[in-house]
């Protein structure tokens, strides 16, 4: 039983996550900012990492480009959630595939622990992230060598900030050229979308009322 929280923004959609997950507050979530190192601009780290704590998450960071695979191991091994925080895609993938925390990630979530991306965190679950290229830069990931062959642990793909500045004609590019060939999930800043036990639905937030669920089509 496969339980994500695939936001485009998690600071955007957090409120959310409470109706997802139920009661949170005191678990322990690790958080892997390792997509970012490749950004200039790094604020959504910092509003995404914010906005967990207010949740009553306690957060553990574990940036898996530097850290000894026994502290990757420890630390996923021991997470009740694993985040999985935006930026470069491509990078994200190059760092996970090394560092050997791809597999441990998969394992985390096929065991039925929760996982929680943000943009490219959201990305790279799924079965190949190429699609991406129009919005991230595959250069960032030389040691990728083309194999851009993701996590696979579901079958659709989230086109993240779809209608959001400055990547909604990134998006509208990724839509146009792959709608025919891939199940794409477009959400904007304010949507997650969410797979539990077989069940994926779009959800957004609106004040804080309960999430509206639209698009739940495995």
């Amino acid at each position: 039983m496969k339980k994500l929280f695939l936001s485009s923004y998690f600071a955007g959609a957090a409120k959310l996550f409470p109706y997802f997950a139920g009661g949170c507050s005191g678990k322990k979530a690790v958080f892997i900012p390792t997509a970012s190192l490749r950004e200039k601009m790094t604020f959504f780290v910092g509003a995404d990492l914010k906005a967990l704590r207010k949740l009553g998450l306690i957060v553990n960071e574990l940036e898996v480009s530097s850290a000894s695979r026994d502290e990757i191991a420890d630390k996923i091994s021991n997470a009740d959630y694993v985040f999985v925080a935006g930026g470069n895609t491509f990078f994200l993938l190059q760092e996970l595939r090394r560092s050997g925390a791809d597999k441990l990630i998969a394992e985390h979530i096929n065991s039925g622990k929760p996982y929680i991306g943000s943009s490219a965190g959201s990305v790279v679950v799924s079965r190949n992230i190429e699609y991406l290229k129009y919005m991230d830069e595959p250069a960032a990931a030389p040691d990728l060598n083309g194999d851009f062959a993701g996590l696979s642990v579901v079958d659709f793909c989230i086109v993240p900030h779809c209608a959001n500045f400055p990547f909604k004609k990134p998006a509208a590019k990724i839509i146009s050229e792959y709608s025919d060939m891939l199940d794409l999930r477009p959400i904007s800043n304010n949507q997650a979308v969410t797979v539990d036990s077989g069940n994926v639905e779009i959800v957004t937030a609106e004040s804080c009322k309960p999430p509206r669920k639209t698009n739940s089509q495995p």
